[in-house]
């Protein structure tokens, strides 16, 4: 025992072990199956947050109905109250599987408008869809289309284009929910 180098026993034990563990993780990696073009993005059923947020929100919030199969939902969100207001969020990836995003808050619109439209410019152009008027911004990530209102602002955005935008607009229905029990009968 007395001739033996400790350290030279660590380093033998290292080798050793990844002696072992190396033909273990090819072998794993080669024979797995792994489908490296499958679609990372993960689809989101927005139903329950929606008729939350319709419910809570001290506006109509507004959601899609009518867009084809090929929208799928990617992320919801509901807060209530914080220092933008009463924020909704239900975002999107298109048919070309761009971002499109509808935003909602009752808080100080100008803040809302360029955080949610990732500080885009305010065009002088407008943009007639159904019996609805919205106005253009332009950035350079995020185009959007933002409609103020008593109470609420709404920003379609993203990076789809226009056309897209324009189609999540002329879908969207805006609704405020009733608390179960509150009815009258």
């Amino acid at each position: 025992m007395a001739g033996r180098n400790p350290k030279a026993q660590t380093v033998r034990n290292m080798v050793l072990a990844l002696a072992a563990v190396i033909p273990v993780a090819f072998v794993s990696y080669v024979f797995i199956p792994h489908d490296e073009n499958n679609d990372p993005v993960r689809t989101v059923d927005y139903r329950v947050e929606l008729d939350t947020a319709r419910r809570a929100a001290p506006y109509p919030v507004a959601a899609p109905a009518g867009l084809g199969g090929d929208w799928r939902a990617t992320s919801v969100s509901y807060k209530a109250g914080g220092k933008d207001g009463s924020v909704w969020h239900l975002g999107f990836l298109d048919p070309d599987t761009q971002y499109v995003a509808v935003e909602q808050s009752d808080g100080p619109a100008r803040a809302f408008i360029d955080d949610a439209s990732r500080r885009a410019e305010k065009t002088p152009k407008t943009q007639r869809v159904g019996d609805v008027t919205w106005r253009q911004y332009e950035g350079e990530k995020y185009n959007a289309l933002v409609r103020e209102e008593k109470g609420v602002t709404t920003v379609v955005t993203g990076t789809a284009s226009h056309e897209r935008l324009m189609q999540m607009a002329a879908a969207l229905k805006a609704e405020k929910g009733t608390v179960k029990g509150a009815e009258k009968g």
